[in-house]
């Protein structure tokens, strides 16, 4: 079957996925309040740090949070749609340097979204950017063992003595494979997605085995 792409900002308002962004943003408000919870009982609260998660190279890996991604980035003034996309160019250059080992020291640079210290798309922003911080456990799909995260360097620091109060992150990514399974089957979309920030900023298209 031969692959065609779709524009990802067509997507983005395209009516027939009003369901899915709806049951996305229901999931992040369930990170986030659980994130908030498990904050709270550590008395932990990111003020910033050397170690900002912003400076951290996530790749996401679902076509929903880059759908989802570019509709709030749809809603910013083109001025700052610009500098983002001028920024993002940027790190994808140092990114593939660093990748293809010219750069040496492993790979720091601050996300293109970030503006002045804030997230331009806060909102908006990915799973494992809400997620990210404090110590966690998840069940990885066929295996018996479960993983345990410990936390960010500054958590470490502020509460790293502190018993672990349990934070599983396997539903979480349970119901998002689920909503990302029906995005494929609804759209036929081909292929996976590996994307950073930049990338997303910067990619225009959604591969699909079919004409949308």
């Amino acid at each position: 079957m031969t692959v065609s792409t779709v524009s990802v900002d067509s997507l983005a308002i395209e009516p027939s996925l009003k369901y899915l962004i709806t049951e996305l943003e229901e999931l992040y408000g369930q990170m986030d309040r659980l994130y908030a919870q498990k904050s709270a009982h550590y008395g932990f609260e990111c003020t910033g740090c050397r170690e900002n998660c912003c400076l951290t190279r996530f790749y996401h890996h679902t076509f929903l949070e880059y759908i989802y991604l570019r509709k709030g980035f749809a809603g910013l003034p083109a001025s700052k749609q610009a500098a983002a996309r001028q920024r993002a160019e940027a790190y994808l250059d140092v990114l593939a340097k660093s990748e293809s080992g010219q750069n040496g020291p492993p790979f720091r640079r601050m996300c293109p979204l970030n503006e002045s210290g804030w997230c331009l798309l806060y909102a908006w922003r990915p799973m494992i950017c809400r997620l990210h911080g404090i110590p966690h456990e998840f069940a990885p799909p066929g295996r018996s063992n479960r993983v345990y995260g410990e936390g960010c360097a500054e958590f470490i620091a502020a509460c790293g003595h502190l018993p672990y109060s349990p934070f599983d992150r396997t539903p979480f990514y349970v119901r998002m494979s689920e909503l990302e399974g029906r995005l494929r089957k609804s759209l036929a979309v081909s292929g996976k997605s590996k994307k950073t920030n930049a990338h997303m900023l910067v990619q225009d298209e959604v591969p699909v085995d079919a004409v949308y």
